[in-house]
Parts: C-alpha cells; structure tokens; sequence
C-alpha cells in the first residue's frame, strides 16, 4: 500500500526494505545519542512486519526520482491502549527524515500516514514525544495541527533477574 506524491512515495515497510531502513534507524538513533545494536532494531522491524495487527507499523518514504528510489524517511506506530481515552491509540515512537530530504513535507506526508494506519486500526488518537530541544520537530507537529499535551514523561530501566 503505498501512497505517492511529487516524486516521494510512502509505504509500510517490508522484508525487502530493511537494508536501507536500517541507515535510517542508525540516524535517529545517533541524533538521539543512543546506540542499540543493528540486531535489535532490525529485530523490532521484524516484529512489525509479522505481526502489524498487534504489534504495529513503520512506514517508509522512498525519493521516487529513477532509477534509485532510495529510502529517505521513516515513521514507526506502536498499538497501545488509553485508559484515560477509553480506547485503543497509536504511538508513534520514531519520526526521521534523511537531513538532505527535510523541507519537502516528508514528516507532515509519514505522520498522515500514521494516522491513516491509526484509522484503519480503530485508534482513537495518534501520540508520540519529542526531546524538549527537538525545536525542528517540534515546528513540524505544531505545523500538522497536533496539539502539546500536559503530561511530562518518565521512564525506569529494566533489568532481567
């Protein structure tokens, strides 16, 4: 299912994308200055692709310019509940696009399609967070009509016994 416009298209990522999704996780992994190892992240796609119902998506953008049609962005949804909503949402963990392809609308045309998929799952609402100093991002999401919430996140390693 993919979704083209311009010369960009806009897929849910497949076995056959990995190869090049994985540069793309590396980058937003080293922006976030975090460094999980290549098997773990092409473990979580895994995850995706076999199980999207349950466990979520990542979508793709690909340049459409022949013959490359390189990969140039990604989106990921987690499914999760709200017991606050009521209902089933979508998060949305990881938003990047390739520093030579921002300025097209490629994160406004990910985030659509997230919340498409949202939609076609019976999500109430897509969320995700940013660093407080991601200002870019943060023009971004203001500029698609998302709304700050009010909650401030923490979180609490987990080791196995």
């Amino acid at each position: 299912m993919a979704a083209a416009s311009g010369e960009h298209s806009i897929a849910i990522v497949a076995e056959g994308d990995l190869a090049e999704l994985l540069p793309l996780m590396r980058a937003y992994c080293d922006f976030y200055r975090v460094a999980p190892p290549d098997t773990a992240l092409l473990a979580l796609s895994r995850a995706l692709i076999s199980d999207p119902q349950r466990e979520g998506v990542q979508m793709i953008a690909r340049d459409g310019r022949e013959p490359a049609h390189t990969a140039v962005g990604f989106a990921t949804v987690f499914w999760s509940w709200s017991t606050t909503k009521g209902a089933r949402v979508g998060v949305m963990h990881d938003l990047y696009v390739d520093k030579d392809a921002r300025g097209l609308g490629l994160a406004d045309r990910l985030i659509r399609a997230c919340v498409e998929r949202c939609a076609e799952r019976g999500a109430a609402v897509l969320e995700w967070e940013t660093a407080l100093d991601n200002i870019r991002a943060q023009k971004v999401y203001d500029r698609v009509g998302a709304r700050r919430s009010r909650w401030l996140s923490y979180q609490l390693e987990v080791f196995a016994a």
